[in-house]
């Protein structure tokens, strides 16, 4: 009787010792890349609600990102105000981009970004777009003295006229901004984990 009982006691010694060893295996078999972006409520910040309100007035599909358009500027070194004005000119802020706006076929170009012909950069959402392109534009023209839109006309665009109708969005954008009653907006804005670079929102092209 005394040896089943220790065969026993011993048995589900080593049963629950297994478990906890499988446990911890599982429990910390995560890579820290694995650590996807978390979403949080946050406050627009006070150029986001100015810019999500004149994109709302525009009816444009990129209001819901004005957010992710004040920190991209913020992280690169641009005016806030460069990256819609642009897609109010290439793209009527947004609204005639390559693709339509299927899910399974959308570029999510607004920007005429790559765009020549029939062929276009496409990419996976706009949140990739704004900050892709802001990157670029700080490596390929702000750090090489193109720093306006007349001078960035120059490698941008072939219109001539492409920089004072950039410049002509940034000044109306800054004109609304001086009459804006500020207004608190929740948006829910991708965050990285503690674990994830703040500079993950650089996503690389398809």
């Amino acid at each position: 009787m005394t040896k089943k009982f220790l065969i026993f006691a011993v048995s589900l010694f080593l049963l629950a010792f297994f478990q906890k060893q499988n446990f911890e295996v599982r429990a910390t078999d995560v890579a820290p890349n694995q650590v996807s972006d978390e979403i949080v409520a946050r406050k627009l910040d006070p150029e986001a609600q100015v810019l999500a309100k004149y994109l709302a007035e525009a009816d444009s599909p990129l209001q819901f990102h004005a957010q992710d358009f004040v920190d991209a500027a913020r992280i690169y070194g641009l005016d806030w105000k460069m990256l819609p004005a642009i897609a109010g000119v290439e793209s009527t802020f947004g609204k005639n981009i390559p693709g339509g706006y299927e899910r399974s076929s959308t570029s999510y170009n607004a920007w005429g970004w790559g765009v020549y012909g029939n062929q276009a950069i496409y990419f996976d959402s706009w949140r990739t777009a704004i900050f892709t392109i802001a990157s670029a534009l700080r490596e390929n023209y702000l750090n090489k003295g193109l720093t306006d839109p007349y001078s960035i006309n120059k490698i941008y665009a072939a219109s001539p006229t492409w920089g004072g109708k950039v410049s002509y969005f940034m000044n109306d954008l800054d004109r609304y901004a001086k009459n804006y009653q500020p207004e608190a907006i929740l948006a829910d804005i991708r965050v990285p984990s503690t674990r994830v670079a703040a500079t993950s929102g650089l996503i690389a092209f398809r």
